[in-house]
């Protein structure tokens, strides 16, 4: 006790900063945890959660045997992909093109306008969309309009909203992303790149051969994190840009724990839902840190 005492006091200001995460994490992430049985019960906001009455399984089988569980599974499914595969390079080919940028004026101009989109809530974005893609007073309507072309229902058109959703979220993140690869770049070796220059390797070479392997810890660590959180698509996102016409591409899971849990007060069976999302994440999560341990030889 002495010796963790001792410890405290030489390094009491870093705790004092980590303070604040261990209270979010306490607060937003363990505590409601206790709340999980909920998902095993017909909650009722009355009774409370210890009162009201356990049904097991219940919630679980009504949401599997569903009318639409297929298509809210199928649509998370798809757009989770879609964003893996096109959102989560996004910021690794940006860190690559910057870095590989010589005037620093141009290089801070990029990152700044690649970064204040992430500053700008879904509503405002959406607000953009409407100002370039409402079928009426759309900008590129009013374009195509103007060169004797059919107008688009772009944010209507259920075949094009995955497309939106996906686009959208490249935009507003791929900027930031690039910060953490960034600085991942800045760890490596510039005598690797003069060695490699000296033996006649291109820069694409340099890129292959040295850069990748450089960040390739960090690309594995964020893809794991990415993979924990495959079942969550953006719910703010998605809520702003569906509507009725769009729904049936665009409804997810967490739309749909939405309306059945706040709008219609099934507490029991959006907690559920919730825990069912969690137990696919951690499965996730376990089998990509079995797969980095297996290529990379590390686990995180």
């Amino acid at each position: 006790m002495a010796q963790i005492a001792r410890q405290f006091r030489r390094y009491s200001i870093m705790y004092v900063l980590l303070l604040p995460g261990l209270l979010y994490f306490a607060v937003f992430k363990y505590v409601p945890m206790m709340y999980i049985t909920a998902g095993f019960k017909n909650y009722n906001v009355l009774k409370g959660l210890w009162e009201s009455p356990w049904v097991g399984w219940q919630n679980f089988k009504f949401f599997f045997e569903g009318v639409y569980f297929y298509q809210i599974i199928g649509n998370t499914i798809l757009i989770s992909l879609y964003k893996l595969v096109f959102s989560f390079p996004a910021p690794i080919i940006l860190a690559l093109m910057l870095n590989s940028v010589t005037s620093g004026g141009f290089k801070r101009t990029i990152q700044t306008l690649t970064y204040l989109p992430h500053f700008l809530s879904w509503v405002i974005i959406y607000g953009l969309m409407v100002a370039f893609l409402a079928p009426g007073t759309g900008l590129v309507n009013q374009l195509l309009t103007a060169f004797h072309l059919e107008r688009i229902s772009f944010l209507t058109e259920p075949s094009l909203i995955r497309s939106l959703i996906v686009g959208t979220d490249i935009w507003q993140s791929v900027g930031w992303g690039a910060i953490i690869y960034l600085a991942a770049l800045t760890g490596i070796d510039p005598s690797l790149y003069e060695a490699a220059t000296v033996d006649g390797a291109s820069r694409w070479r340099q890129i292959w051969s040295i850069t990748l392997p450089g960040i390739r810890n960090v690309i594995i660590l964020m893809l794991i994190l990415r993979l924990s959180a495959i079942l969550d698509v953006g719910f703010d996102q998605i809520y702003i840009m569906m509507n009725p016409l769009n729904q049936e591409k665009a409804d997810v899971i967490e739309t749909w724990v939405y309306r059945v849990g706040m709008q219609e007060g099934r507490i029991g069976l959006a907690t559920a839902v919730g825990l069912f999302k969690s137990v696919i994440g951690f499965v996730l999560v376990l089998g990509a840190n079995r797969l980095a341990k297996r290529f990379d030889g590390q686990i995180w």
